[in-house]
């Protein structure tokens, strides 16, 4: 998050001295709002010091409209890689929680995203891991790869089968029509 009592001039002369110095080579930053980073990357033009190359949003199936909203076309426009984070949203997107055993049994807020938009979104997924033959996990990240302006997202398995699974989403393809209703489902 960017600090609101730091101008923005002083975090990227901060940064562009790093890159001076060689001990960093880009940078980036996470949880923008867009007016920021168009300020940041606006300063940077102006003071001819190094500009974010990238942006770590918060974006997944069911958390899209901040980022789709005017972030996507910021970085699509000035060409800065999107590395989101959370792209299973905190195991929901995983299929481990059902609508009628909501009790989240996990030290993370999860119940906040239990609603019946989200419920259907999960419904969907589950459909299409069983017509692919995929987890529900690799079809959520599977629709995060397939969208044109992703870098790479995020990953933060906490064991060696999380990982395979995350990985496992890689050899996922899916067809226009699955794609075209997942977004339909979480729009």
């Amino acid at each position: 998050f960017f600090d609101e009592n730091v101008p923005i001039e002083e975090t990227l002369t901060a940064f562009n001295d790093l890159i001076r110095q060689g001990k960093v080579r880009y940078i980036g930053c996470s949880n923008y709002p867009s007016w920021r980073l168009m300020q940041a990357l606006w300063v940077s033009d102006k003071l001819g010091l190094a500009r974010y190359t990238s942006l770590q949003p918060h974006y997944n199936l069911v958390h899209r409209s901040e980022f789709e909203s005017e972030l996507a076309m910021v970085c699509r426009t000035y060409g800065l890689g999107v590395l989101p984070y959370s792209p299973l949203e905190t195991g929901f997107l995983t299929g481990k929680y059902h609508k009628d055993a909501t009790d989240a049994g996990s030290q993370r807020n999860v119940a906040r995203i239990f609603n019946e938009k989200n419920w259907a979104t999960l419904e969907e997924l589950e459909k299409i891991a069983q017509e692919t033959g995929a987890s529900v996990s690799q079809i959520a990240m599977a629709w995060l790869l397939n969208q044109p302006i992703i870098t790479s997202p995020i990953i933060g398995p906490r064991n060696l089968e999380q990982l395979k699974d995350n990985l496992g989403a890689l050899d996922v393809h899916l067809s226009p029509e699955q794609i075209a209703r997942l977004n339909q489902i979480s729009a």
